[in-house]
């Protein structure tokens, strides 16, 4: 096996152990854009990886720089994901941009930064989630302006839900993302209660969790719009992995409590059957 071989290889396995609801939708994509995209998604899960760790503040700024660096000299690395990134990026117009955004992103997490409404956490969602929809979209081909704004909103949709789902990991973790302002707008006061579940005795919550859903969904009808600008089997990509979220979002706005006093995902045949739907809608 060559060395470009094992570096893919490494990127797959990443992907394969670690990607969980992304896996879904990347194995019905052909081997090359599988391949190029096991890459992307192993260097943005290793920015990903850097904010969520343990690492202290200071370490996981320095780190984060040395990602940004490693972007200016891809062809010069040996590390073997960086070494299949560059080799994607010969095949893919894969925009360095993006990935420099997503660290832009990670490093609002590490600076424990705040949000006061809703348009400071779309940047924040922009960063995190947009870029990935755009670097997604450069393997998937069809790649203009509106495509790409397309692929920017879904990525905001998914990052919604994320926010959504995580809400209690998060603030365990010490992070809210939900909005100061529309906290004070429902009268919630985010904390745990003695069981270590989200505190709402009023509802209040649930109904700002709610109305998060619903702003998520048209987040959704926004993005998915790209759809059929795709060949068929990137649309059933982009479809299943838009589809686990978005079943997600349907239980979150269904039942809000469902986040309470855990991290709410769904089984591997629950997942199976999304990719499934997925790959029969995109033959219509």
């Amino acid at each position: 096996m060559s060395t470009l071989d094992q570096a893919y290889r490494v990127s797959e396995d990443i992907t394969r152990t670690q990607a969980r609801n992304f896996h879904y939708g990347i194995r019905l994509l052909p081997p090359a854009k599988r391949s190029a995209l096991c890459a992307v998604y192993a260097l943005a899960r290793r920015i990903d990886d850097i904010g969520d760790g343990d690492l202290p503040l200071e370490q996981k700024r320095t780190e984060l720089t040395l990602v940004r660096k490693s972007l200016d000299c891809l062809e010069d690395s040996s590390d073997p994901v960086l070494l299949a990134l560059a080799d994607s990026m010969r095949r893919f117009p894969i925009p360095i941009s993006a990935l420099e955004e997503l660290v832009d992103g990670v490093q609002m997490d590490v600076d424990g930064t705040t949000y006061k409404d809703f348009d400071d956490l779309v940047v924040y969602c922009r960063r995190v989630a947009g870029s990935v929809g755009r670097l997604c979209l450069s393997i998937f081909g069809s790649v203009d302006p509106k495509t790409s704004s397309y692929a920017d909103q879904l990525g905001i949709a998914l990052q919604q839900t994320n926010i959504l789902r995580d809400v209690r990991e998060d603030l365990l973790n010490g992070r809210i993302y939900l909005p100061q302002s529309e906290l004070d707008r429902f009268g919630v006061q985010l904390i745990v209660d003695e069981f270590g579940e989200l505190h709402d005795p009023d509802g209040h919550l649930a109904a700002l969790l709610r109305f998060c859903s619903a702003r998520a969904e048209d987040w959704y009808s926004l993005g998915l719009r790209l759809v059929p600008h795709l060949d068929r089997r990137s649309a059933a990509c982009c479809l299943a992995m838009s589809g686990i979220y978005r079943h997600l979002l349907t239980i979150i706005k269904a039942s809000p409590a469902s986040v309470y006093d855990r991290r709410l995902s769904l089984s591997g045949v629950q997942k199976g059957r999304v990719a499934a739907i997925a790959l029969a809608r995109a033959a219509l």
